[in-house]
């Protein structure tokens, strides 16, 4: 009774009178069912941001896996792409979200008046008996249309259809477990326009599927409204549907509403026990049986209304007559404020409730995959930073061994360089000495040659030809005996070096490729490019008979002695200057091709009578005069001079060496001679080209070892350029691992921004510590 007071002194703002209360259409706009309409549209902003968050986070991480498979994986991948379709769900379910009110109670307790006095207009069907057979559902159309749609058809249908569909006493009648969908304009009802939906239900009393009715329809409701007849109380069936509803839903909201209260007017002198009964019967109920809510809550939940009285108070408030003109009984303002009454407790009881039971699991949700992301975008993060810090550690050094390896190669290439230089210089001295001292040593390697040898032409050609290639090939085997064996084991000593100084440069995978720069198995051997065919095809032998004492022998012999050197010197054409650091030595030139045999021409013809003495040019002139005076006077000299016998004796004595000379030259001779002439002559040529071959062997060693050290090289130098590559595609890498470090740190703070963004709506609208603001 003392809550009822309070109750209606709030309402009257103090007054006792029984003036008109201020109507209900002057309803402040921060009323209780703002709240949701704003938390649903705060929390409807929220996962639009989540929504996108979520798919810039999918798109990323599956771009992400095929860039780099190290740093995310597959796992997570699905984790994030499968959210895209969860969220867009959840943002579904949101946009569907309204707050739904069921009411209860037996058959003609006034439910439908309830709803239509709420809804200011008479919309659901009612009367006395059984009227409402199926589920009504009112709930604002989004057109400002008007029409209904039945279950299992999307065809719209009249209003005024639903008393035909959904009243127990006509012939089409729905089935009463079926549910009919009436959209009524938003603008028309507050309450609609606040996202609330209204369920009317046929009475309880008639039908045995209560589980049935609660499966399908009472699981999603926000508040159950118990309509009871206050001229009775409340029944075991009313009792048992609430015990049930209780045993499916965690203490759900209930409100009691003690309709036809109007009655007691006819029992004034009861009235207050009447009242305190019910309240006390209906307490028990809400605290002791259903443990739904505490004494002082259940106080703040039962109302005694008259529903009718109400509605027609209002319908006439919308023909501009005044409210008390529908009054039943005496006391109706009390009963109209106390209607009013219910409807604000009921606001702000449905707006928390709704606000708990659709808001708060999605809130729950949301944080769930903010967190889920963000601790993979941490992942993804702390894993690209780590991979970054190792490919810097690799990057730095590889670049250092970059850096080493160039200035190693640098100091290698100018050591290896002067090398070359030194052993090219040894050798060129070597072969320059060996090839002079094999020179002196001709005629030995001439009389070895034993061919049997023939005057005519043509044998005689056929023995110098084999005997040119005896000279070669004595020559090239002695000096090959003398020189191959060490310039071999210092090449090959020397590229042994090349090949552990460079294989130091080359990465361990690379070191046994050095190997193979020295392909051949043999040691290297220097070739000794002699060629006697050419260099001693201007030899042309004289094997005519000379007596070694005659006096033209005599004198020729003198005369050579002095003028043979400056004979050959001067038909000598040196060869043009080449660089032998630029020629293979396929490519040295034919050292034969720069010598220009003086012709062959009689001995007095190479003589110079300008460097001879008076006596000398006498003697010759008297020789070869074929005069007799001139034999006479060279004779008359002698015997002058001499006498007879002395002339006699050396004449007889110049005779017999003559004679012994004459018989003594024989074929063995003639091979002698040829021999010596051979030896003579081809001592000369050689003499010319000991540079010039030791030039060329010199040149095939700097062509080996350069060879060598150019391949191997090569071979550093591959190294060096996949070393710089391996930068490249490092520095690469480094970029995209900082790209996706910062995508992923920008995802992650999205994520804990969003998770704030719902901590503060639950804060606001979940735990309510932010009042919502009452109009005077």
């Amino acid at each position: 009774m003392a809550a009822y007071v309070n109750r209606t002194v709030s309402i009257l703002g103090g007054g006792g009178g029984v003036t008109v209360a201020p109507s209900a259409d002057l309803r402040n706009s921060s009323s209780p069912l703002q709240r949701f309409v704003k938390g649903k549209r705060k929390i409807n902003d929220i996962f639009v941001e989540i929504e996108d968050y979520v798919l810039d986070s999918s798109n990323y991480v599956s771009a992400l896996r095929k860039e780099n498979k190290v740093i995310v994986d597959e796992g997570d991948v699905k984790l994030v792409t499968d959210y895209v379709q969860k969220i867009k769900g959840i943002r579904d379910v949101l946009a569907r979200d309204h707050m739904k009110v069921a009411f209860f109670g037996r058959t003609s307790n006034g439910k439908s008046s309830v709803i239509n006095a709420m809804l200011r207009d008479k919309i659901l069907p009612s009367g006395i008996g059984h009227t409402t057979n199926c589920f009504l559902q009112v709930e604002g159309s989004e057109n400002g249309e008007s029409y209904l749609m039945t279950e299992g058809c999307q065809d719209k249908q009249n209003v005024k259809s639903v008393g035909q569909l959904a009243h127990a006493l006509c012939k089409e009648k729905l089935n009463e477990n079926q549910l009919v969908r009436i959209f009524w304009p938003r603008d028309k009802c507050f309450l609609l326009r606040d996202d609330v939906v209204f369920v009317d239900s046929p009475g309880i009393d008639v039908s045995p599927n209560l589980d049935e009715w609660i499966d399908k329809h009472c699981l999603d409701a926000d508040v159950f409204v118990l309509v009871a007849n206050a001229e009775s109380t409340l029944m075991v069936t009313e009792k048992n549907f609430f015990h049930k509803v209780s045993t499916k839903l965690s203490k759900p909201n209930i409100f009691i509403l003690n309709n036809r209260w109007d009655a007691s007017a006819s029992e004034m002198d009861f009235q207050d026990q009447v009242r305190a009964q019910h309240l006390e019967r209906a307490a028990d109920f809400l605290v002791k049986e259903l443990k739904v809510c505490s004494p002082k809550e259940a106080n703040e939940r039962i109302f005694f209304v008259s529903a009718k009285e109400v509605l027609q108070a209002r319908l006439n408030e919308e023909k501009g007559m005044p409210p008390h003109s529908g009054a039943l009984a005496e006391g109706f303002p009390n009963r109209y404020f106390e209607f009013q009454d219910f409807e604000k407790k009921f606001e702000e009881c449905i707006s928390k409730s709704a606000i708990k039971t659709k808001f708060e699991q999605h809130s729950q949700r949301g944080k769930s995959v903010s967190q889920d992301i963000r601790d993979v975008m941490e992942s993804i993060y702390e894993k690209a930073l780590a991979t970054q810090k190792d490919k810097s550690f690799v990057k730095k050094d590889l670049n250092d061994k970059l850096n080493f390896t160039e200035q190693q190669l640098l100091l290698i290439t100018q050591e290896m360089k002067e090398k070359i230089h030194h052993m090219v210089e040894d050798v060129e001295q070597r072969v320059s000495k060996a090839l002079s001292e094999e020179i002196r040593r001709l005629s030995t390697l001439v009389d070895e040659f034993n061919i049997p040898f023939h005057t005519e032409q043509l044998v005689l050609n056929v023995y110098k030809k084999e005997l040119h290639h005896h000279v070669e090939n004595g020559l090239g085997s002695n000096l090959r005996a003398r020189l191959s064996t060490a310039l071999a084991l210092n090449i090959d000593a020397s590229q042994r070096e090349m090949t552990d100084r460079m294989c130091l440069l080359l990465p361990e995978t690379k070191r046994n490729l050095s190997h193979s720069v020295i392909p051949r198995r043999e040691p290297f051997e220097v070739l000794y490019r002699l060629n006697c065919d050419n260099l001693c095809a201007d030899f042309q032998e004289d094997l005519e008979f000379r007596f070694s004492w005659g006096i033209t022998s005599i004198i020729a012999r003198f005369a050579g002695k002095g003028n043979s050197n400056k004979i050959a010197m001067a038909n000598y054409q040196p060869p043009p200057a080449y660089n032998s650091n630029l020629m293979s030595p396929c490519d040295a030139p034919d050292m034969n091709c720069y010598y220009q045999p003086a012709p062959q021409t009689p001995v007095a013809s190479l003589l110079r009578p300008e460097d001879w003495s008076l006596t000398s040019r006498l003697a010759l002139a008297s020789i070869g005069s074929q005069g007799t005076m001139g034999g006479l006077l060279l004779a008359g000299m002698m015997l002058k001079t001499v006498g007879w016998r002395v002339i006699a004796v050396t004449s007889a004595l110049y005779s017999c060496l003559y004679l012994y000379e004459r018989l003594t030259w024989t074929n063995k001779a003639k091979e002698r001679e040829f021999k010596r002439q051979y030896v003579d002559h081809a001592t000369k040529k050689l003499k010319l080209i000991v540079d010039l071959t030791s030039a060329n062997c010199s040149h095939q060693v700097q062509q080996e070892l350069s060879s060598t050290f150019a391949r191997l090289c090569h071979l550093v130098d591959e190294s060096t350029t996949e070393m710089a590559q391996s930068m490249k595609e490092l520095e690469k890498e480094l970029k995209s691992l900082e790209a996706a470090a910062n995508s992923a740190k920008v995802l992650r703070n999205k994520a804990s921004y969003l998770a704030k963004e719902l901590d503060m709506f639950d804060e606001v609208y979940l735990k309510g510590k932010q009042s919502v603001q009452q109009g005077p």
